[in-house]
């Protein structure tokens, strides 16, 4: 294994709020059966990105794509997630992340979105 995606969210204490992100972690899975995929979050939930990281790169990831799963960029994907990406970069310097946009950024995502409400 080489490369791994992380989604990665604000978390929460209410279990039932892991669902949407545990739900497309497990469509990653079907749509590509050998990229691992977990799931992360910041506070108030388990693993944390540092654990995730941790895990998949025991397992032999190199290559970690990060996917925020934020609609917007707020205080947490500007500040928050670059603190904690720079911090993997010099726990894993042999490991290549890469950071997408937020997902709510994307225009596919708007376009959806937009869809759904006017339905």
């Amino acid at each position: 294994m080489a490369r791994a995606v992380i989604l990665f969210g604000h978390g929460s204490r209410d279990p039932l709020w892991r669902l949407p992100m545990e739900t497309v972690a497990a469509r990653l899975r079907a749509m590509e059966p050998g990229t691992p995929v977990r799931c992360a979050y910041l506070e108030l939930d388990s693993p944390t990105l540092p654990e995730a990281t941790q895990e998949l790169v025991g397992a032999g990831a190199t290559d970690i794509r990060i996917v925020p799963m934020f609609l917007g960029t707020g205080r947490h994907a500007r500040e928050d997630l670059p603190k904690l990406l720079c911090q993997l970069k010099a726990e894993h310097p042999h490991v290549v992340f890469s950071l997408q946009k937020s997902v709510g950024e994307d225009r596919r995502v708007i376009e959806l979105i937009a869809k759904i409400a006017l339905e």
